[in-house]
């Protein structure tokens, strides 16, 4: 579902992404760990087709980045650290709009079904901006699995939130998986992505250092894994 070959990105003279090589099959979920200034958001941005790189292959569902931007953001569900919803808009109201864009037949139909997903349903005629930072972020996922993507991007969801926001976004990420989505999730939060994601990928110094299943990392030994893998990165 998601190649990448040699991937090179600079912002002037500094090298950020350097001969990186990523490979995600359908219906995984990755949970791409790093330490700050690795990198990670970088790399998701270049895959989110809002950054372009000086060097390398991309290709997302078949489709090759930047050429066919276009077609990949048709095929992507992207929640960053602006949840991209409109504050005097309620809720069902930003998934009308967004739907709309998309040009999904039944708008009303799918947005009332994604409102029960994030478990905002109850609050479908609030506006936006009386909405607490986890309900927006429930949201910003309902807006981004709106058009039923095949690739979902998560940049940190869990930062500003408290523990019973996180839980509930867990629950959704967790059934976003169960419904055969790949997704790749960076985050900094080990015991979190531990429970979520199916392959653990460590990025360092501008490429991917470590890559190992669950299966393979085995147990409680995700932390040792990081720092194995963060170490011999240097």
């Amino acid at each position: 579902m998601i190649v990448v070959r040699n991937l090179l990105k600079r912002f002037g003279p500094k090298i950020v992404l350097r001969q990186l090589n990523f490979d995600v099959k359908a219906g995984e979920f990755v949970g791409l760990l790093g330490p700050n200034g690795a990198g990670k958001t970088t790399f998701l941005r270049i895959l989110a087709s809002l950054s372009r790189p000086a060097f390398g292959q991309v290709q997302i569902a078949g489709f090759q980045l930047p050429a066919q931007a276009a077609q990949v953001r048709r095929r992507l569900g992207v929640v960053s650290h602006q949840p991209l919803l409109y504050d005097d808009l309620t809720a069902e109201e930003n998934l009308w709009f967004y739907g709309r864009m998309y040009a999904l037949v039944d708008v009303k139909s799918r947005a009332e079904e994604v409102l029960n997903l994030v478990g905002l349903h109850p609050r479908r005629a609030d506006l936006v901006r009386t909405f607490s930072r986890g309900m927006r972020q429930r949201l910003a996922i309902g807006r981004a699995v709106l058009h039923n993507p095949d690739v979902m991007l998560f940049d940190e969801p869990h930062t500003g939130l408290d523990q019973d926001a996180c839980a509930m976004l867990d629950a959704v990420l967790s059934e976003i998986a169960a419904r055969g989505r790949t997704v790749v999730m960076t985050s900094h939060d080990l015991a979190r992505v531990a429970d979520l994601a199916s392959r653990f990928d460590v990025l360092s110094r501008g490429k991917i250092v470590a890559s190992e299943t669950r299966e393979e990392v085995g147990g409680d030994n995700l932390l040792r894994f990081y720092r194995q893998a963060v170490k011999g990165g240097d």
